[in-house]
């Protein structure tokens, strides 16, 4: 397993802090065969990449998708052994996509421990903003910003983690959202990818349907249109990201290119 340019440098407690689990979680998928070795620093000191966090991750959404230890561990012995943590990233998105949509319950606790890390104020208002969390019924209206910045500091205070703040969440977005919180990009222009995003995949979608209507036919059962639309929905998947990642591969050299 490759670790791109960065050096392993999270300790176990790091680690299990930024995949939003407890150390003894980690350890137990490390006992498992699940997750290789740490590399051994001074003072035998295990220290961890992105690559850990990566698979992490990964380990976690194909557990919510239903998939047992052993099954996790097939399909994660099929896997290359030299894939970074971009590529383990891009690999749990696909698995997360087939997620049913599925919205939970959460208290502001558990939002911050699925998330790994503490969530502040401008953290909570910039999720909200990008649709991956919403404020239960009952939870105070101090993330609209319209609010003085008096309640959003006590807001993103460390006596409020414990408060009765409810979010209403998307499991399947979660570790998206948190990770976008830390792209140094601004966050209009995060909304207006996801903009664009939304555009073209629904335009894509709609255009794809239609071509599948018009193969199936008005006699066919509905049976049948079910069947059909499951067995070509991960071949359409699996082309639209091979193509998109394909596209802005090109893109991205173009740019460099000119610059």
């Amino acid at each position: 397993m490759t670790t791109d340019t960065e050096e392993p440098t999270l300790t176990v407690d790091e680690l299990a802090a930024r995949a939003g689990l407890t150390v003894r979680t980690v350890r137990f998928y490390s006992s498992k065969g699940l997750l290789p070795p740490p590399v051994i620093g001074p003072r035998r000191v295990g220290h961890y990449s992105q690559e850990h966090l990566a698979r992490l991750a990964l380990i976690e959404e194909l557990q919510r998708q239903g998939m047992t230890l052993a099954a996790i561990e097939r399909h994660l012995q099929q896997l290359p052994a030299d894939l970074s943590a971009q590529d383990l990233a891009l690999h749990r998105a696909v698995v997360a996509s087939w997620a049913p949509d599925a919205a939970e319950d959460v208290t502001r606790e558990e939002l911050e421990r699925r998330a790994g890390r503490r969530l502040g104020a401008e953290d909570l208002e910039r999720l909200v903003a990008m649709n991956i969390i919403e404020r239960a019924e009952g939870t105070p209206d101090s993330l609209d910003g319209s609010d003085s910045p008096a309640s959003l500091a006590s807001l993103a205070s460390p006596d409020s983690l414990a408060s009765p703040d409810s979010f209403r969440v998307d499991p399947a977005l979660l570790a998206l959202g948190v990770q976008l919180l830390d792209v140094p990009l601004a966050h209009e222009s995060i909304l207006a990818a996801r903009g664009v995003l939304l555009e073209h995949s629904r335009a894509a979608a709609r255009e794809l349907s239609a071509l599948l209507r018009e193969a199936v036919g008005e006699h066919e059962s509905v049976a049948a249109v079910k069947s059909l639309s499951a067995h070509m929905q991960p071949l359409v998947v699996q082309a639209l990201l091979t193509t998109f990642q394909r596209s802005l591969k090109a893109e991205l050299r173009e740019w460099l290119k000119e610059s």
